[in-house]
């Protein structure tokens, strides 16, 4: 009967008959066991849901004080782009440094070497790593310790169904018991945050193509772990080398100390930074079990200790199974310990249900990522999937370029502290998100004063058509105001993924006074889509096509990323078709366009130039609306 529950909680009478006879039970009895079951399920779901409303409530009451106190100053905030901000960053840096050294200098130590490349702004924010070394730091041998434990925990998480993890009816999403994970490991309840918090849990099973040591081997290298989860991950570093592991690539057993710091793509969702140990175990010679744990710090009482545990992570990784042809297995399982935050109500529902930052967008990110790299190295490439481009070293140039472009998108879009974010309201009352940037030594994009706007929405249509929608050269002209009408035409084409959806391009957009070549990178898996593009220089370009290297092509990407809304019950929806409607729900659109608006550095910027860029976002958000139909929105 158990087995019939997970696959039909909702049997007809032929199959209550038919299971009645095998069991030698009366169909009534099959009827009530079923019945109980479905009651059983509901109870646990019900608790759950109540917790999540609850603690709904409270980050609904911190936000109206959050408001309250926002309103009660505005008469004295000043634009920190603008006016006055600037300088006071300047100050609390002075003041961060030198609370710095003399934390170093009481500890008598320098600060470990970070294995990830930082400029000096970033040098600045990672400082709290010395901090969290020097004045959190436990014995090794008691880090490796915890490691051990985490590393079984995951297992058991991993590969354990019912009751520790029951699937919903409703949504199909399995949702973890947490009353039965507190009696399976009750030292879970002793370690987790003080006050007020939310418990985010998940699990999702991908297959990916790559093998599993190597797969591996990546996970324990923080750029090559960056560079996979570029979307998610804004910031890395390896902060201390706890264990050196063993075997020819020196994984296995291999323990880190780690920072980094998780991002959405857009800039109203606040960023997670996150302080974790790693390990790496071989656990068989075809598995492998990558698993990440925040340490539990004792007597966390100061305003500093406790700025640095806003998020935590219970034992939390993948374990990484071989399958057949450098193909992998990862069974995922996110689990952490969040304290209470405001969250814009547009994402509030993808946050709070834990699908922003879940197993399903850490495995489909994954997958995304070996795929690329599948499709970059192969060299028996058919003509149709790579269209415009007549080499193999044309061919990865390009898709090098792309790449490029695209990380560069995922960085300007993001929360991260990488910008400061100001937000503003149009004539309109479209609220959006201005930030400022002045480029001096980056050869990659252009050098001057950068303005990115951003602007998040919620649309009634599904994701699908909308990406397909942005993707479409022939309808180019309907929301890029730029283009003005103008006729596109696609020169190259090249695939990088079995869906035809992530594919790359160079389109020629041809006004009367000139032709515009534009680089556009489309990606898409199940959890989000985005489409990215930047006008590019003619000339460079063509040599990129003959295989020449792209990595002094300056690049200014602007872009779209789409989210399904994470809301089952939304109104019906725009699909496929204006008259195929159905309930799969809406799309959470985020905007960003970036714009040069001076070459030189010591420029300083002005209202008139956010006016511009703002006003060229709203006049897309009003194209896009009018093409879908759907401007009352």
């Amino acid at each position: 009967m158990e087995a019939l529950f997970k696959e039909t909680p909702h049997p007809d009478e032929k199959q209550r008959q038919q299971l009645s006879k095998q069991l030698g039970l009366a169909p009534r009895q099959v009827k009530f066991w079923f019945q109980n079951r479905r009651t059983q399920i509901k109870a646990i779901q019900e608790r759950h849901e109540n917790s999540l409303l609850k603690a709904e409530l409270e980050k609904l009451r911190e936000e109206n004080k959050a408001m309250r106190e926002s309103f009660s100053k505005a008469a004295n905030s000043s634009c920190p782009n603008c006016g006055g901000g600037p300088d006071d960053l300047h100050l609390e840096n002075s003041k961060l440094k030198a609370e710095l050294d003399k934390l170093r200098a009481a500890l008598g130590r320098t600060p470990y070497p970070l294995q990830a490349s930082c400029s000096e702004d970033q040098e600045q924010r990672l400082g709290s790593l010395d901090f969290y070394t020097g004045v959190f730091a436990l014995e090794k041998s008691r880090i490796a310790e915890i490691a051990n434990r985490a590393t079984l925990e995951l297992q058991k998480m991993a590969t354990s169904g019912e009751p520790l993890w029951l699937r919903s009816v409703e949504t199909g999403r399995e949702i973890l018991n947490y009353d039965e994970y507190l009696k399976e490991f009750p030292q879970a309840q002793a370690s987790s945050l003080p006050g007020r918090k939310t418990i985010e849990a998940s699990r999702d099973v991908g297959i990916v193509f790559m093998d599993a040591h190597k797969l591996a081997q990546s996970f324990m290298d923080v750029g090559q772990w960056k560079e996979m989860f570029a979307c998610l991950v804004s910031k890395a570093a390896t902060v201390d080398v706890i264990r050196q592991g063993e075997g020819p690539s020196r994984i296995d057993g291999a323990i880190q100390l780690m920072f980094g710091e998780m991002q959405l793509l857009t800039p109203v969702v606040p960023t997670r930074e996150v302080y974790f140990v790693r390990s790496c175990r071989q656990l068989t010679p075809e598995k492998w079990a990558i698993v990440d744990v925040s340490v539990s710090v004792e007597d966390s009482n100061t305003e500093k200790e406790a700025s640095l545990l806003k998020c935590r992570k219970l034992p939390s990784g993948c374990i990484i199974e071989d399958t057949s042809n450098g193909h992998s297995k990862v069974t995922w399982v996110e689990h952490l310990d969040v304290s209470a935050s405001t969250v814009q109500p547009l994402f509030r529902s993808l946050v709070n249900t834990g699908l922003a930052f879940g197993a399903r967008h850490w495995v489909a990110t994954l997958q995304l990522h070996c795929e690329r790299l599948v499709f970059f190295m192969a060299t028996n490439v058919p003509t149709k999937d790579s269209l415009g481009v007549t080499t193999l070293a044309g061919r990865k140039s390009v898709l090098k370029m792309a790449q490029r472009m695209t990380q560069s998108f995922y960085r300007a879009i993001a929360a991260s502290s990488y910008h400061q974010w100001t937000k503003i309201t149009t004539k309109t009352g479209q609220d959006m998100r201005v930030s400022s940037r002045k480029n001096l030594h980056d050869p990659g994009e252009p050098t001057g004063v950068i303005v990115c706007a951003s602007s998040s929405l919620w649309l009634p249509v599904s994701p699908t058509l909308l990406f397909d929608f942005f993707r479409d050269e022939a309808r180019r002209h309907e929301w890029d105001a730029l283009s003005n009408g103008a006729h596109v035409q696609s020169i190259a084409s090249l695939s990088k993924g079995q869906d035809r959806g992530n594919s790359v391009a160079i389109q020629t957009v041809k006004t009367r006074e000139k032709s515009i070549w534009v680089l556009q990178d489309s990606c898409t898996n199940s959890y989000e889509s985005v489409v990215v593009y930047a006008p590019v220089d003619i000339n460079t370009t063509q040599l990129v096509l003959a295989g020449h290297d792209s990595s002094s092509i300056q690049i200014l990407p602007c872009g779209f990323s789409i989210i399904p809304d994470g809301v089952e019950s939304r109104p019906l929806v725009i699909t496929t078709t204006q008259d195929d409607r159905n309930s799969q729900g809406g799309s959470l659109l985020t905007l960003a366009l970036q714009t040069l608006i001076n070459p030189s550095p010591a420029a300083k910027l002005n209202m008139e130039s956010v006016d511009s860029v703002t006003n060229l976002v709203s006049v897309t958000l009003h194209n896009i609306k009018r093409s879908l139909q759907i401007e009352d929105c």
